[in-house]
C-alpha cells in the first residue's frame, strides 16, 4: 500500500516547489513510499503521484499482479504489454489526469531513453525531482532511527569478526565473501553496497572495486562495509594494519582520527553541512595533507546508502534533528597508501549520536 503519511508530505513539498506530479520509477524512493520496489529492467514502470495527493501507476503486464496486490483496489493501474510498448499507455494516463502542459518531476529510477520517448509524445515540462524526493526522506522519525541503530550494530559486529578472519594469503575477494556470509548469519536483509576491501597499494583508491589481490605482510587495508536491516542501511569504514605499522602510518592515522572526531563533534542542530565538512577538512589541511582528502566528509543514509544531507564544501543545508549521515574523512596518496575512518551520526535533541561503536584505536593484525 502507498504510505499515505509520506504521500501527503510529498504532496505538500511538491506544492511548495511548483511541481504538479512526480514520476517515480523503481528505486529507494519507490520503496520508501510503497514498501516495495520491483527489480529494475528495461521495461518502463512508475508511480505517478500528484500534488493534490491522487496517484496512479504504469505497469508492464509481467508485474501487474504484484503491483495490484500492493495498491488500493480503487487505484488506477495502466498496464502495457511487450507487444505494444509503453509510451501510448503513458500518454493515455497523463491525458486522463490532465497533466499535459504541467510540471512533472522525474526521479532517478526513470531511464533517460524512456523519458526521451515520453517527451516526444507529451507536452509537459519534465524536471529533476531528485532533490524534492530527498527532502521527503531527510528527517528520520524514531522508528527509522532505531532501524539505523540496529543496522549499525550488525555492521559493528561484522567489522570485528572480519578483522579476526583476515590473515596474509587470503584475497580481498575472500574477505568480501566472508562479510556477506556474516551479515546473512546475523539476520541482515542483505548488503547495503558491495564491500570495499582495498589492500596495500589499492588503499589509495577511495572506491576501489576489484578484489583479486592477495593480502600480504605490512599491508594497510581499508574495510568499508554495511548491510540493510528492515530496508535501512548501515555503512562503516575502518583501516587496519597487517603485521606492523610505521611511524608515518601512525601519524596519518592520528590525523584522520582527529578529523573524524572533529566532524562528529561539530554535527549539531543548526550547524550547516559545509561547516561539518570544514571541521574535518581543516585538520587534514593544517597537517599538510589537504590535497589528499579527495572525498566529501559524508553523505546521508537511510533507505538508500547515499542520500541527503551531503556533508561537503558549499552545502549550506542546516542540520536538523533526525538527520543521519556519515563522517568519513580520509587521506589517499597515489602509489603509496590510503586510510579512512567512518561512522554514522544521527542529529539528536542533545547533540550528535554516533551509532557506530566499533573501536577506532589502531588495530595491527598479527
Amino acid at each position: 500500500m502507498l504510505n499515505k503519511k509520506y504521500g501527503n508530505k510529498l504532496g505538500e513539498i511538491m506544492v511548495k516547489n511548483n511541481v504538479d506530479a512526480m514520476m517515480i520509477g523503481p528505486s529507494a524512493d519507490l520503496e520508501f513510499l510503497m514498501n516495495y520496489s520491483p527489480q529494475p529492467d528495461e521495461r518502463f514502470q512508475a508511480l505517478f503521484l500528484l500534488s493534490d495527493k491522487r496517484y496512479f501507476y504504469i505497469s508492464p503486464e509481467i508485474t501487474y499482479e504484484e503491483i495490484r496486490d500492493r495498491l488500493d483496489n480503487d487505484t488506477d493501474i495502466y498496464k502495457w504489454g511487450d507487444h505494444e510498448g509503453f509510451v501510448n499507455t503513458v500518454v493515455i494516463a497523463i491525458n486522463r489526469y490532465k497533466l499535459a502542459g504541467k510540471n512533472i518531476g522525474v526521479n532517478n529510477g526513470i531511464a533517460a531513453i524512456n523519458l526521451i520517448d515520453i517527451q516526444e509524445k507529451i507536452n509537459a515540462k519534465f524536471i529533476n525531482g531528485h532533490n524534492i524526493l530527498e527532502m521527503l526522506r531527510v528527517i528520520k522519525d524514531e522508528s527509522e532511527i532505531e532501524k539505523l541503530r540496529k543496522a549499525a550494530k550488525l555492521a559493528d559486529e561484522v567489522m570485528g569478526e572480519i578483522i579476526d578472519y583476515i590473515s596474509p594469503g587470503i584475497t580481498e575477494g575472500d574477505i568480501k565473501k566472508k562479510i556477506e556470509e556474516l551479515f546473512m548469519q546475523k539476520g541482515a536483509d542483505g548488503l547495503s553496497f558491495e564491500p570495499i576491501i582495498a589492500s596495500g597499494p589499492n588503499s589509495s583508491m577511495p572506491h576501489y572495486c576489484e578484489d583479486s589481490r592477495v593480502i600480504q605482510e605490512k599491508d594497510i587495508i581499508i574495510l568499508d562495509l554495511g548491510c540493510k536491516y528492515k530496508s535501512y542501511c548501515s555503512d562503516i569504514s575502518r583501516t587496519v594494519f597487517v603485521g606492523g605499522i610505521t611511524d608515518e602510518e601512525k601519524k596519518v592515522y592520528d590525523i584522520i582520527l582527529r578529523a573524524n572526531k572533529a566532524g562528529e563533534e561539530t554535527a549539531k542542530q543548526g550547524v550547516k553541512a559545509e561547516d561539518v565538512d570544514k571541521a574535518s577538512r581543516d585538520i587534514i589541511k593544517s597537517e599538510g595533507y589537504g590535497q589528499y582528502f579527495l572525498n566529501r566528509t559524508g553523505h546521508g543514509i537511510g533507505i538508500s546508502v547515499h542520500e541527503a544531507p551531503y556533508i561537503k564544501t558549499g552545502n549550506k543545508q542546516v542540520l536538523e534533528r533526525g538527520m543521519a549521515f556519515s563522517i568519513e574523512p580520509g587521506i589517499y596518496m597515489q602509489n603509496k597508501f590510503g586510510m579512512r575512518i567512518e561512522d554514522i551520526v544521527v542529529i539528536g535533541a542533545d547533540g550528535p549520536e554516533v551509532i557506530n561503536h566499533f573501536t577506532k584505536e589502531i588495530i595491527v593484525i598479527k
